[in-house]
């Protein structure tokens, strides 16, 4: 094996001087350093491991990332597979059942027995993608834990009047067709 130096003097890139002026300030930098008590700081050693350094972070970055994704689809895999189980019907009805996802109004028709479970609670409308399904209440609190964004619920407790409605003595009824 050829050592650096060799190979330099070969190529003629330097000569003997300047190969014996690198060795006798190495050596006195390092007779300095015995005297002082002080490391020799090897700069290109430092910027190596500092590279070093970043390329394990940019690493470590890059596999967070990863894992991330990958317990995201994961959890959508269970939400599809919790849908997929436990979808119910909605009965081939052609009552329209109007209710709010984001900020639009969606529609889905139903039969007055889907109706009247969905007013009740007990059934649950969730939104994958473009579909609407049912699901009961169990399950869509299941997967309102995972992502609550797709389950569309409407509490009792969240429609509440103003304090100065007129027409708070009148209470709107589930099945109240829009």
């Amino acid at each position: 094996m050829v050592s650096l130096k060799e190979q330099l003097l070969k190529a003629g890139l330097v000569d003997q001087k300047k190969v014996k002026r690198v060795h006798q300030d190495k050596s006195q930098q390092m007779k300095v350093a015995r005297r002082t008590g002080t490391q020799v700081v090897d700069e290109a050693r430092q910027a190596a491991l500092e590279a070093q350094q970043k390329q394990r972070d940019a690493v470590r970055e890059l596999n967070a990332k990863r894992d991330a994704d990958a317990r995201q689809k994961a959890i959508q895999a269970q939400i599809v597979q919790m849908v997929q189980q436990s979808r119910q019907s909605k009965g081939g009805g052609d009552i329209a059942y109007n209710f709010v996802f984001g900020t639009k109004i969606e529609r889905i028709f139903v039969s007055p027995a889907v109706q009247s479970q969905l007013a009740a609670g007990q059934l649950v409308i969730i939104r994958l993608g473009d579909v609407t399904e049912l699901v009961p209440r169990v399950v869509a609190d299941k997967i309102a834990e995972r992502d609550p964004s797709i389950v569309v619920r409407v509490k009792k407790s969240d429609i509440q009047a103003a304090e100065d409605d007129p027409y708070a003595d009148y209470k709107v009824p589930d099945d109240l067709m829009w």
